[in-house]
């Protein structure tokens, strides 16, 4: 009978641990409805390509961003930033970062950046839900001091053309 129990105990606790991934996984493979708008591509400069393997990533932005970069300023509100993201030489998705104002209350605390939102589309502009914003959101965090950009740095580099 010890031994039933012990194991119908172990069965419970794996059974437990299963659920408690699946729920985890789930979580993480989702994206989540947020205000990220996809913008006008033509309204936008590319200003940077990053290159790793077959992957090739073109970085845009306003105008507006990038002038305000170059003078050591806040990037506006209503600012996208799009990485344009090509597999093996095709249009593979495309992830957009969007700041709004006040848009970092939608978020508790720990979770925020700024007023920055993210969102990745798929190459036809709409919203795919495989991706988890919530890992963009913990990633970006690690920028805080450059506007919670990855590549902000090269934005005062960039006279026309996009710097790899």
């Amino acid at each position: 009978m010890r031994q039933l129990m012990k194991r119908f105990a172990k069965s419970m606790a794996l059974a437990g641990a299963s659920a408690g991934a699946v729920l985890l996984i789930g979580w993480q493979v989702h994206a989540e409805t947020n205000r990220v708008r996809f913008p006008d591509l033509d309204r936008l400069v590319h200003y940077a390509t990053v290159k790793r393997g077959n992957v090739t990533e073109h970085i845009m932005t306003t105008p507006e961003a990038i002038e305000a970069v170059k003078g050591g300023q806040p990037v506006p509100a209503g600012t996208h930033f799009v990485l344009v993201d090509h597999r093996d030489g095709e249009l593979y998705r495309y992830f957009v970062m969007e700041k709004g104002g006040k848009w970092g209350a939608d978020y508790d605390e720990n979770r925020r950046t700024d007023d920055w939102q993210f969102q990745w589309f798929w190459p036809d502009k709409s919203v795919n839900m495989n991706e988890n914003t919530a890992r963009c959101q913990s990633c970006h965090r690690s920028q805080a001091d450059s506007e919670y950009l990855y590549t902000g740095y090269r934005i005062p580099r960039f006279s026309g053309t996009p710097v790899e």
